[in-house]
């Protein structure tokens, strides 16, 4: 094996460390409506469970809904706000959605890459969450055919705590075997007036209940246990069509959010 094939290895070792912290957030509180109304997204680029640091999104290519396959294009209610986590504020956004029609409204995020300078090297994580209005189920489940994609077997927004999520990795609509997944606890509460984040609710005992690691099978489907309400989000790391950008090498990444509500 030669010294360049050597580094070449490292360095991508390397990115996909760094790359597995990182979630694109595409947040809104509630995504279990009993009825139809105005709802706020805040999109941040973040580390969910410590809220370590905050990341400047350098832009969005791509923000979209689609309900009854039908594709609404929502690029332009984002407004750029800054957004304050725990160490720091970073640049981010927020719009709103009318979320009048029953069913499910699936959001799509494609933000522009993000450049790791500690790494010399650029994240795209391509983001998926759902909201459903009045129970009624309708495309939870299609498969989009995105350069990075996670396909739910589960309804993303009706888990009960200690249930579980099921889902199919895909790229361009083919399977990635052994896919590996990065999962987060959003382990504070948003606050949506004041644009940023709230207090911690849970330790983790050990740096390696942070980030949790999870493993396709070979068919590209992984399931998760979910052990506490809240919101968790589920990042298969570089398993899209596009491997650089801008010259430097980019891991295109799948995020997907599901909600799990707590059982009263």
């Amino acid at each position: 094996m030669t010294k360049k094939l050597l580094t070449s290895i490292a360095a991508s070792a390397v990115l996909a460390t760094s790359a597995l912290a990182h979630f694109q957030m595409v947040y809104t509180p509630n995504t279990a409506l009993t009825k139809g109304k105005t709802i706020e997204f805040k999109h941040v680029f973040t580390h969910p469970f410590a809220d370590e640091h905050t990341m400047d999104m350098a832009g969005v290519e791509e923000f979209y809904v689609i309900n009854k396959k039908k594709k609404t294009d929502l690029k332009k209610t984002l407004k750029p706000i800054t957004f304050k986590g725990h160490h720091n504020s970073g640049k981010a956004y927020t719009s709103k959605y009318k979320a009048r029609k029953m069913g499910d409204h699936v959001f799509i995020m494609k933000p522009a890459p993000y450049y790791e300078a500690n790494e010399d090297a650029y994240i795209q994580q391509i983001t998926k969450s759902m909201v459903n209005v009045a129970g009624t189920p309708t495309n939870w489940d299609a498969e989009l055919g995105l350069k990075a994609e996670i396909v739910p077997l589960t309804k993303p927004y009706a888990i009960w705590e200690h249930g579980s999520f099921t889902g199919i990795v895909k790229s361009k609509g083919k399977v990635v075997p052994y896919a590996e997944i990065e999962v987060e606890y959003l382990n504070r509460d948003v606050d949506m007036k004041n644009n940023k984040m709230g207090s911690s609710k849970v330790e983790a005992p050990q740096d390696a209940f942070v980030t949790m690691t999870i493993k396709a099978n070979k068919d590209g489907e992984f399931t998760f246990a979910i052990p506490k309400a809240g919101f968790w989000g589920f990042c298969a790391l570089g398993v899209g069509t596009d491997t650089e950008y801008k010259g430097k090498e980019l891991s295109q990444d799948a995020v997907i959010w599901v909600e799990a509500k707590e059982m009263k």
